[in-house]
């Protein structure tokens, strides 16, 4: 080998100038309370997510309007969401159709879920001819929504029949032994190795 080749070195590594994109982190939700009184919030909320996103939507409600728990479900389906959904406390009644409409579900022992076929609520005020429309409605949307959440938890529809009529409350054990929902215990072991599993 020659003195001038031993005297080359390697150029240096060329450096990207190009900004990676910073690391997107998991956005995370509640939904929580009544709902009637919450749709202002949580809507405008779930349509800022990131389309086909990932984060954890935590569960504790009553339940409250069927719209709008229709509309949370629909918003998460349609906006193509992928929320971890989580039953921290209870879910019951309008809140069982956005935590059916999460592909990833998650109970502990402890949560509390109430099925029971769809209330009727209207003005005190009501004409008997908007009273005999709301009934025809009513009988229908009933129907229609033991069918939908069938078809978001992917199950026999007359399991959710055996649930809502009368209606039923069920744990988080009950949800998990019909293979509707993945259970973590988060006072015993630990809780992210439970979570890599659901």
């Amino acid at each position: 080998m020659n003195a001038s080749a031993s005297r080359m070195r390697h150029y240096p590594n060329v450096q990207s100038t190009i900004p990676s994109d910073p690391p997107t982190r998991d956005w995370e939700l509640s939904i929580h309370g009544e709902l009637t009184d919450k749709e202002s919030d949580l809507l405008p909320q779930m349509i800022e997510l990131p389309r086909n996103s990932k984060g954890t939507l935590y569960f504790d409600s009553s339940g409250g309007s069927v719209y709008v728990g229709l509309a949370l479900a629909t918003v998460i389906r349609l906006r193509g969401l992928d929320p971890l959904a989580v039953v921290v406390g209870e879910c019951s009644s309008a809140a069982l159709l956005p935590f059916a409409a999460c592909r990833r579900r998650v109970v502990t022992p402890h949560s509390t879920l109430l099925f029971h076929p769809m209330r009727w609520q209207s003005e005190e005020d009501v004409r008997l001819e908007e009273a005999t429309e709301w009934a025809r409605h009513f009988k229908l949307m009933e129907e229609d929504l033991d069918s939908l959440l069938a078809k978001l938890f992917e199950t026999e529809e007359s399991l959710i029949h055996k649930w809502t009529r009368p209606g039923r409350f069920l744990t988080g054990t009950d949800l998990v032994e019909a293979g509707l929902a993945k259970m973590v215990d988060l006072f015993s072991g630990t809780l992210w190795q439970q979570d890599a599993k659901a």
